[in-house]
């Protein structure tokens, strides 16, 4: 009887923000393909819960050890760089070693309020905002990457929310997840000349804790939701993205994505993994479908013309969707925008 090695056997991996989501769906991916997995981020047991939610990182470890995984909960503010400092002088003390480093803080969703313009939000928590959403992956980076870059090997993935160049529909949000996305290119750059990449991944539509909850179904019976909301269907499971950061860190040609974003389930086409389902979602593809039959018909309601909004501000640079951009342009009445507002020309 022979037995197959796990694709990540004998790697060391450490997920920043693995307390819920993506994060923790990563995590778990990472340990069933045979990374030892450093769980880390401020909710842990005995501690005071991050966005007021149950999550911990020692319930992560125990679905880790549970499936037959190994990891360890190290409870870190990312924001405090001294705690930082100490998670990297143990990972290099304990394993002396670290293949896969992976960014996925937030937890800053009650700092937002989603009707606000830039002109009308609340400036009193902006620095603790900014500090918690893209501070604290700067930090991470800046004290955990020397391990990576000392062997010559490694994968750095900045978790982000769109594989768009387009607008996300808030000032703040925008701003730190096209800065993540910024310095996943970055280091990118300044990593070219070594053995370590780095990238971006972005999750589709994704059934999170906070997720479900707010649809009020759980994962076993999700599907009731979609009658609530269509575009549930095409949604996914913390295992895509996470099965996703497995498949890149054990392709052994990863360099060739450094810098960019790719999509989860783009992924999962490419390397040939699915959803905890069997299915891949394509929720890009039914939001396209979607809006296009909304623009091509004779009227919009007010839910309508926020969504032809919604899709034009994501696609309106890309100019392989500079048809669809044009499409949602003229059912929205957008005339004469300046060239960095209008569909992006075709190369």
């Amino acid at each position: 009887m022979t037995t197959t090695k796990p694709i990540l056997a004998g790697q060391v991996a450490l997920v920043a923000g693995a307390t819920r989501g993506a994060g923790r769906g990563i995590a778990r991916a990472l340990a069933a393909a045979g990374a030892f997995v450093y769980c880390t981020g401020r909710s842990a047991a005995g501690h005071p819960k991050g966005m007021d939610r149950p999550e911990t990182i020692d319930e992560t470890v125990a679905l880790i050890a549970q499936a037959g995984g190994q990891a360890v909960a190290v409870r870190t503010d990312h924001t405090n760089e001294e705690e930082v400092k100490r998670l990297a002088d143990r990972v290099r003390s304990e394993a002396g070693r670290l293949d896969v480093l992976v960014n996925s803080i937030w937890g800053a969703d009650p700092m937002l309020n989603w009707s606000q313009r830039f002109w009308e939000i609340d400036l009193a928590n902006v620095r603790a905002y900014l500090d918690q959403t893209l501070i604290s992956h700067l930090i991470t980076n800046r004290h955990l990457a020397p391990l990576m870059v000392e062997a010559n090997r490694g994968l750095i993935v900045e978790v982000i929310d769109g594989h768009f160049a387009g607008y996300r529909g808030h000032i703040l949000y925008d701003l730190v997840k096209a800065s993540l996305a910024r310095l996943a290119y970055g280091m990118a750059m300044e990593l070219v000349r070594t053995g370590v990449t780095a990238l971006a991944l972005s999750p589709g539509f994704l059934r999170s804790e906070a997720v479900l909850e707010h649809f009020g179904v759980r994962e076993e019976n999700w599907r009731d939701a979609i009658a609530k909301d269509p575009y549930f269907a095409e949604s996914e499971t913390p295992a895509l993205v996470g099965r996703a950061a497995a498949a890149l860190a054990a392709d052994l040609d990863v360099r060739r994505k450094a810098g960019l974003i790719h999509f989860a389930s783009d992924l999962a086409r490419e390397y040939g993994f699915t959803d905890v389902d069997g299915n891949v979602p394509d929720f890009p593809r039914m939001f396209d479908g979607n809006v296009k039959a909304m623009a091509s018909a004779p009227a919009l309601d007010d839910q309508e013309r926020f969504l032809l909004w919604a899709r034009y501000c994501q696609i309106h640079q890309d100019p392989a969707r500079r048809d669809l951009a044009m499409l949602l342009a003229s059912a929205l009445g957008l005339e004469n925008l300046a060239p960095g507002l209008s569909p992006a020309q075709h190369p």
